[in-house]
């Protein structure tokens, strides 16, 4: 009777699930979880700079926070949780943020240094964390805050869309017409002086200071005379 009843809810799953999710599922199981870390105490965290990503300093082994989740990896896994001290279960892939973490990052905190430049890290409450880290990633808030606490370090300027490309060189094209056509301007003006303007002479009655026609001849015979 077990059997039957066995069979009947093996036969259940399989037409239910499919044998993808089945597996899967199985594998799941089959891995183990990472032992419990105990805190005495929320842990403080610190800012790795260059990223938004917060780590435990105080630790042996590596415990982020990134995006509202704790990180952990062991056995060459990865896990994560909403709580850093339980709940933890297994990710199947590297988090993306992990890429831009150096693997000697406990060395530049332990020696307040970073990319040769002085880092006078910050430790940050738990609390602080949970509640502001979505508005300090909107704002930028350690990057603008003395660039993560790095003296020295200047921000990297975010590279040009392609749209905003061709708007500042549409925006630049009329300026730029504009001043090659005064420059030409002036360069024809410069080689081809134009002449001065005379003044014409004024043209008024044409008998104006001309002594009459004949005047000195009736003249002369009124002497004869």
């Amino acid at each position: 009777m077990k059997t039957i009843l066995m069979r009947t809810v093996l036969l259940a799953v399989v037409l239910v699930f499919p044998a993808t999710s089945v597996a899967r599922a199985a594998v799941d199981i089959s891995i183990s979880l990472p032992p419990l870390i105990v805190f005495s105490a929320p842990p403080e965290v610190v800012v790795i700079p260059e990223t938004n990503v917060y780590v435990v300093p105080d630790l042996n082994e590596d415990i982020f926070f990134h995006n509202g989740w704790w990180w952990r990896p062991w056995e060459g896994r990865w896990y994560r949780s909403r709580d850093h001290r339980t709940g933890w279960t297994h990710y199947r892939n590297v988090p993306s943020f992990y890429k831009g973490i150096p693997p000697g990052w406990r060395d530049d905190y332990q020696g307040h240094r970073w990319k040769g430049h002085e880092w006078n890290h910050q430790r940050v409450p738990h609390q602080q964390v949970q509640k502001n880290w979505r508005t300090w990633e909107k704002n930028k808030h350690w990057e603008k805050k003395n660039h993560w606490g790095v003296q020295g370090m200047k921000s990297q300027k975010r590279p040009q869309r392609p749209e905003e490309t061709v708007r500042s060189q549409s925006r630049a094209k009329p300026q730029i017409r504009e001043a090659a056509e005064s420059r030409q301007s002036r360069e024809v003006r410069s080689q081809h002086p134009q002449p001065k303007h005379r003044e014409a002479p004024q043209q008024g009655n044409s008998r104006q200071g001309k002594p009459e026609g004949g005047g000195e001849e009736k003249q002369d015979r009124k002497d004869r005379k």
